[in-house]
């Protein structure tokens, strides 16, 4: 196990968007393909139901209705039932909304905040410069980066509990390209590691099960297909990237972790193949 302390783990999706495949995987089609907006439900022996990321939810329309966000939605078109948010499959599952009191976000891009406002209890964890990278921009460069402030709660700053130079690290097994993670609850069980490139201090997350070890990569890369047969992204997707060089090495980053650790579940929150392998479709 990469991590101490196993967990229980389903990995479901909230709606989805289109894009062209050509422009998350050099050498795709040009037609649009689905996107699902994946996130992870993690069962932890002390802490309960933990969320990574929530997908969209019927927010999400309401928070693009006009300009300049409107044309976020224009652009990605979304396709989302509410019998889809995460709120809804967890209580489907037995889980009421305010029993999650974590949540940890991979970034603030739309697609993966979009859930967060139906849990009233939950603190948020993420990395701190990933916030500030997207909180003090105006409406257009906002849209231009994917982030929908509306999406967050009023009561979102109190609830947070942010990542930084100061928070404690725990040292990774040899052989792997990253060092030491963030060690989210202090016990070995939530390891994150940086992944920015896609967006400024996105995060991942390993996680271990009874049987399995987990990389919740988030969007370093769109689809498996990406890093098993080394096709990075069509070279315009780099207009919407934080930063290229980081994105370049966190690729390569997740390619050696495949090669070196091939039984180690690598999944990108959009990518269908892995929701169709490991995903369960409900809460479990």
């Amino acid at each position: 196990m990469i991590t101490e302390v196993p967990v229980g783990l389903s990995l479901l999706s909230a709606g989805y968007c289109l894009h062209p495949e050509l422009l998350t995987l050099r050498g795709g089609s040009l037609k649009p393909v689905a996107f699902p907006a994946g996130y992870a439900l993690i069962r932890h022996p002390k802490y309960g139901p933990i969320l990574f990321d929530t997908g969209y939810s019927a927010r999400f329309f309401r928070e693009t209705a006009s300009l300049p966000a409107l044309l976020y939605r224009k652009i990605t078109p979304v396709v989302y039932r509410d019998e889809e948010s995460a709120a809804r499959r967890l209580e489907e599952g037995g889980i009421t909304p305010g029993e999650v009191r974590y949540i940890v976000l991979s970034h603030f891009h739309a697609d993966h905040i979009g859930g967060v406002r139906d849990f009233p209890q939950a603190q948020f964890i993420y990395l701190r410069k990933s916030y500030d990278a997207v909180s003090r921009l105006g409406p257009v460069r906002a849209t231009k980066a994917g982030f929908l402030p509306g999406l967050l709660p009023d009561d979102f700053n109190l609830r947070s509990l942010p990542l930084d130079e100061y928070s404690a690290m725990r040292p990774l097994p040899e052989g792997l390209p990253f060092t030491e993670a963030y060690d989210l609850l202090g016990d070995g069980s939530l390891l994150a590691v940086e992944l920015s490139g896609h967006a400024a201090g996105m995060i991942g997350l390993f996680v271990s099960t009874a049987e399995h070890d987990y990389l919740l990569c988030a969007d370093t890369v769109w689809s498996s297909r990406a890093f098993r047969e080394n096709r990075k992204p069509h070279p315009a997707a780099g207009l919407i990237m934080s930063s290229r060089a980081e994105y370049n090495h966190n690729f390569e980053r997740l390619r050696r972790i495949h090669e070196q650790l091939p039984a180690l579940r690598i999944v990108p929150s959009h990518c269908r193949e892995a929701l169709a392998l490991w995903g369960t479709g409900s809460v479990k």
